[in-house]
């Protein structure tokens, strides 16, 4: 493990110094915290992490290393990464790389030794302020000079950064001896046209495993040339960044509204919600973690959730046309709906990352039952 020094400094003048576990170099971003346990490996490459600095709560990170058939995506994605104390022994046999020659290996400037617990408190009460990890500067003043200036995620359209360059099949599905949920629909495989806002490899898995044949397509991909894939339904993935600040999409959505059945998941959700007529804002901190409970206002069940957004839908701005169907039970932000005459719905939260484990994944043949 490497001894060079590290140092995190936040806007409001806050600077900890720790140990550098990863790339050199300094990184700022936006500060979130990650409650889960594990997936270390899958936070860091999802896409929706893009423009942000994640602070690991728990106290352990990299104890089981990094196994790559786990990557959600083929890079790295947080501009930095923060923990307690990092194991560079990893334990479990699948494990390719440990974390710390994963995160030199993909660039990504990295710090343990502060506290994390302190950190956390402090985006609980004053947000997700801004934030610079450096190996290359320690000096208190630079440094909460840098963080100062960094920017934001608000009014950011992070999706079109993130997303792939060009249209292609997406055909991997789950091993068939590992017990996963049963599909959806039955029959011939339908077309689906997949948005690309960030989205993670295991929503194209859950979309193949109930009977998709998936074509993905960018951020910025029109209308016109989606129908002309001729699919049968639509799903609007994940992403980073300001749903409101992703306007080609949301024409693009809007022009799409009726057209086919759609289904949303996160930043699709958002999208969606813009479309119909809602409103978006910036929580305090976000939902970041693997633990969070949401109620199926239809059926009264609860789901053990993962999230990972830091904006949401203002519920008292759906319109009469759009159903509340999930709610978030810590703080009752909104977490699903579904439009009364149009077959779309949506989640905020992400039934393919199956923490509680599958409590969520019967939306995707939900989904593929709706296109009959």
């Amino acid at each position: 493990m490497s001894e060079q020094r590290a140092s995190l400094a936040v806007e409001n003048g806050l600077v900890l110094h720790g140990l550098s576990v990863g790339a050199p170099g300094e990184r700022a971003g936006e500060l979130v915290f990650n409650t889960a346990m594990t997936g270390y490996h899958e936070i860091l490459t999802d896409p929706s992490y893009a423009g942000q600095t994640v602070v690991m709560t728990y106290p352990l990170i990299g104890n089981y290393g990094v196994a790559e058939e786990d990557a959600e995506s083929a890079g790295a994605w947080p501009e930095a990464f923060v923990m307690k104390e990092m194991s560079s022994l990893p334990s479990n046999q699948r494990a390719g790389l440990s974390l710390d020659a994963w995160l030199v290996k993909h660039g990504v400037v990295a710090i343990e030794g502060v506290d994390t617990r302190r950190l956390t408190k402090l985006i609980r009460t004053s947000g997700s302020l801004r934030c610079m990890v450096s190996t290359i500067d320690h000096d208190p003043d630079s440094l909460v000079k840098k963080a100062r200036a960094a920017l934001a995620t608000d009014g950011r359209d992070l999706a079109s950064a993130v997303s792939c360059s060009a249209s292609y099949a997406w055909s991997e599905t789950y091993d068939t001896s590992y017990p996963h949920w049963v599909p959806g629909g039955r029959g011939q495989k339908k077309r689906v046209v997949a948005f690309d806002f960030g989205i993670k490899r295991n929503i194209l898995r859950s979309l193949v495993h109930v009977g998709f044949d998936v074509t993905v397509v960018p951020a910025w991909t029109k209308a016109a040339d989606v129908l002309a894939h001729d699919p049968a339904g639509i799903f609007l993935s994940n992403g980073p960044g300001d749903p409101a600040a992703v306007k080609v999409a949301i024409d693009t959505v809007a022009d799409l509204l009726g057209k086919r059945p759609i289904f949303g998941i996160c930043l699709g959700h958002q999208i969606l919600s813009l479309v119909f007529g809602a409103k978006t804002h910036k929580m305090p901190f976000g939902h970041h973690g693997a633990n969070h409970p949401v109620r199926d206002l239809v059926t009264g069940r609860v789901e053990i959730t993962s999230q990972n957004h830091s904006f949401a839908v203002d519920p008292k701005s759906l319109p009469a046309d759009v159903e509340l169907t999930h709610i978030n039970l810590n703080d009752h932000t909104v977490e699903g709906m579904r439009h009364k005459k149009a077959p779309v719905f949506s989640v905020q939260y992400h039934p393919e990352a199956a923490p509680g484990p599958l409590d969520s994944a019967h939306l995707f043949g939900r989904f593929r039952a709706l296109l009959g």
